[in-house]
């Protein structure tokens, strides 16, 4: 009897905790559909531009791949960068470029974020941000120069602007 009683206080008690704020919100997530989407415009994007081929890297909020694309003769070294801008900007919501800003502005007093491993610290990376902020992923682009990388990303952010309202 005193297990049975037991069990029924740790079920209110994880209630309680559960929806102490009056219940689970909800939160949008990037779907698959979406990043095909993003994947699609930057493609597009780097092809209509005549960039050199890329590599096109997709994480959710998460840190989990969702999507890569890879590019018909896209560098081989450039699937590990494009994935590394990706997962940077799935975690921060800022830019590679604005993390590379953020390093290098100063040498004299160095912020340290360039140490850290995995990091990708120069353009190419976007977050996925809701209009109100919500960090949805990142999107990494890797294989023509870095400032096209960044403009491919942002394409692919531009395809997707209306589901981020």
């Amino acid at each position: 009897m005193k297990i049975v009683k037991f069990a029924f206080a740790l079920l209110a008690l994880g209630h309680a905790v559960v929806h102490a704020d009056g219940g689970l919100g909800s939160k949008p997530v990037l779907s698959l559909a979406l990043a095909k989407r993003m994947a699609d415009a930057c493609e597009a994007s780097a092809t209509s531009a005549g960039w050199r081929p890329v590599n096109i890297a997709i994480f959710d909020d998460g840190g989990n791949l969702k999507l890569f694309r890879r590019q018909d003769n896209a560098y081989l070294h450039s699937i590990q960068i494009a994935k590394m801008k990706a997962h940077t900007a799935a975690g921060l919501p800022r830019s590679t470029r604005a993390l590379g800003d953020i390093a290098y502005a100063n040498p004299e007093r160095p912020h340290g974020i360039q140490y850290v491993d995995g990091f990708a610290t120069f353009p190419g990376g976007l977050p996925i941000l809701t209009a109100k902020g919500v960090q949805l992923g990142g999107i990494g682009v890797s294989g023509a120069t870095a400032d096209q990388d960044e403009q491919c990303a942002q394409a692919g952010l531009d395809a997707i602007a209306e589901a981020l309202k």
